[in-house]
């Protein structure tokens, strides 16, 4: 039967205890990490948040309370009173190796049974048990501490903009529906049936709302939802670092965010930041690096290859050229005998992914060249290839060609990365961070036959591009910036449009009739006639931001309860199925799926 703590008060945490405190008397609580029984000498470590301490149990130690110690086992919960003392066979790798408690009063107010894995540092079990047993998997040291420095980034971002002059303000969770890019969860009312709320994919319409009521510095740490396929990256629920400024420009946005994140670095991991950071334009990056957030850290820029085999005879080449598209390649330098034919088929496949239909290649090796397509050229294409790539006795020339650009820029940008990791040219020693400017306001969504908005339809163009909204919206660049570090993106923003005039045009653009644009955004457009100050913001994304600093893989690892690929959590098994009663609140019935 589990004891109760009344009369002992925790006076200290495990792993704050040294040597200045030898002779103090403590209480501590926590899990028992493991015990040792030697027969005259049992040692437990106890764990808590702050790490480990160790209980020393011996002969002068009251017998009822040695016994109990012999009966402690993993994961039991305890409380400790006793004397700290210095250990006489001290741990150099632990913080609190040089004492340990001499025991004087033992309770334990919860027993444990043997868990499905063991809980240590940098556990090799399957993420899915992992999640099943989230409970557990965050009394893992390594899970704690991403937890821990997660909030210190929270707490850093709070003081931060409000030294800045922001003020923290709540924006609803539950909005209208105003659907224009991911899909929104959606929430029926009992009250209006048949009527629904969403979860808001940000806080974008309310925060600029925000602005015309006159608040000037907003900022939230705000839950967001957006109904989409997952990547190790995404999560259905996530949260952002969200703000917004009125009377300003893009470049002060941006010496925000910058001032923002040179704070993160320096106070977290004592790393200094040079601002301002690095811009280049949308154009730039993808004509270079194939990525509109491109990794700085390496070379393997790509080269457009179209002017070199314009009158080429080549089918592959000359159909990609005719239809508008392009040839593009990189080089991998030196590595022509490190990879093989193999080795390129492997990327090849993997390539396809992004839409590639092949992957042409020359290989010039010390022992020899070989080509999979310089046969079919002439001699001066074949020597024009080779001399815009700036090729080598050792390079692999690496080429792709689509009819669509959009396919050899994913391509070829992935495939820089992939040999950037796979070869080791990535330069780790410190962070790439920089901005990415002059995004295309629209980009066509073949599927729907339109243009849809690149970011959010309330980004600004560029007042030069103005004229085009309408009549040539492909062309048209927004006033919007994306921050980008080691080749992620951690934050984007934009100027917002601040008049119903160029909003309507927007929407005009968009595809929508005016009746549309009403309905749905009726309330933003409306207030915009009541004197809307320019204004503009961003958003970073914490659970990347975290992710990136931390060195980790996925962003679950940074979430306390995360969604799975699916959008199911593994420990509650959620979603579920509900009591049709409630559905019978709601005035909803299941529709079966076809099978």
């Amino acid at each position: 039967m589990a004891e109760f703590m009344s009369g002992l008060k925790r006076t200290h945490y495990c792993g704050t205890l040294r040597q200045e405190h030898v002779g103090a008397e403590v209480v501590v609580c926590g899990w028992v990490q493991r015990q040792r029984d030697l027969g005259q000498l049992i040692f437990v470590d106890l764990r808590d948040r702050t790490g480990l301490l160790q209980l020393a149990f011996d002969n002068a130690t009251d017998r009822q309370i040695f016994e109990k110690a012999a009966g402690v086992r993993a994961e039991y919960v305890l409380a400790v009173r006793g004397i700290v003392r210095e250990r006489s066979a001290k741990n150099p790798e632990l913080p609190t190796g040089d004492v340990e408690i001499e025991v004087q009063e033992l309770r334990v107010l919860a027993k444990a049974e043997t868990p499905p894995f063991e809980i240590v540092e940098h556990s090799n079990v399957k993420e899915e048990l992992r999640l099943k047993y989230r409970y557990l998997d965050l009394r893992r040291p390594d899970m704690q501490d991403k937890i821990i420095q997660r909030h210190k980034i929270v707490k850093i971002a709070r003081d931060y903009f409000d030294d800045n002059g922001f003020l923290e303000i709540e924006t609803p969770i539950l909005i209208k529906s105003t659907p224009e890019g991911a899909r929104d969860y959606l929430v029926p009312s009992r009250v209006f049936p048949g009527n629904f709320f969403a979860l808001p994919q940000s806080p974008q319409q309310y925060k600029q709302l925000l602005m015309l009521s006159g608040f000037d510095r907003y900022m939230q740490v705000a839950r967001c939802f957006r109904d989409e396929d997952l990547r190790a990256d995404r999560q259905p629920e996530f949260t952002q670092i969200d703000l917004e400024m009125s009377f300003i420009e893009p470049e002060d946005v941006m010496a925000i965010g910058e001032g923002f994140i040179r704070d993160v670095y320096k106070r977290l991991q004592n790393i200094d930041i040079p601002t301002p950071f690095r811009r280049i334009t949308w154009h730039e990056a993808m004509e270079r690096f194939g990525s509109d957030k491109p990794d700085l850290r390496f070379g393997l820029e790509l080269v457009n290859l179209s002017d070199a085999l314009k009158d080429t005879g080549f089918r592959v080449f000359a159909g990609a050229l005719s239809a508008g598209g392009s040839v593009r390649g990189i080089n991998l330098k030196g590595k022509a005998d490190e990879l093989s034919r193999k080795e390129i088929d492997k990327l090849t496949e993997t390539l396809r992914a992004y839409g590639a239909q092949g992957l042409a290649w020359t290989r010039l090796t010390s022992n020899g060249e070989s080509s999979s397509y310089e046969k079919f050229l002439s001699e001066q294409e074949a020597a024009a290839v080779r001399t815009a790539l700036g090729a080598e006795t050792g390079d692999v020339l690496l080429l792709v060609a689509s009819p669509k650009n959009s396919v050899v820029f994913a391509s070829l940008g992935a495939l820089r990365c992939e040999l950037a990791k796979r070869f080791g040219l990535i330069d780790d020693s410190k962070p790439c961070l920089l901005w990415v400017t002059d995004f295309p306001l629209f980009e066509y969504d073949e599927e729907e036959n339109r243009f849809v908005a690149m970011h959010h339809p309330f980004t600004a163009p560029r007042e030069q591009d103005l004229d085009k909204l309408t009549s040539d919206p492909g062309s048209v660049c927004a006033k919007a910036y994306d921050m980008v570090l080691n080749g992620n993106e951690i934050g984007g923003g934009s100027i917002r449009i601040n008049t119903p005039e160029v909003q309507r045009q927007m929407f005009q653009a968009l595809g929508f009739t005016p009746e549309q644009a009403q309905q749905r955004f009726g309330f933003l457009i409306d207030a915009f006639r009541y004197g809307a100050p320019p204004h503009g913001g961003m958003a970073f994304g914490l659970d990347r931001l975290v992710m990136l600093m931390l060195g980790c893989d996925s962003i679950r690892d940074v979430i306390a309860f995360p969604k799975v690929a699916n959008s199911s959590e593994l420990m509650s098994s959620a979603p579920d199925v509900v009591d049709p009663k409630q559905l019978a609140e709601l005035g909803l019935s299941i529709v079966p799926q076809a099978e």
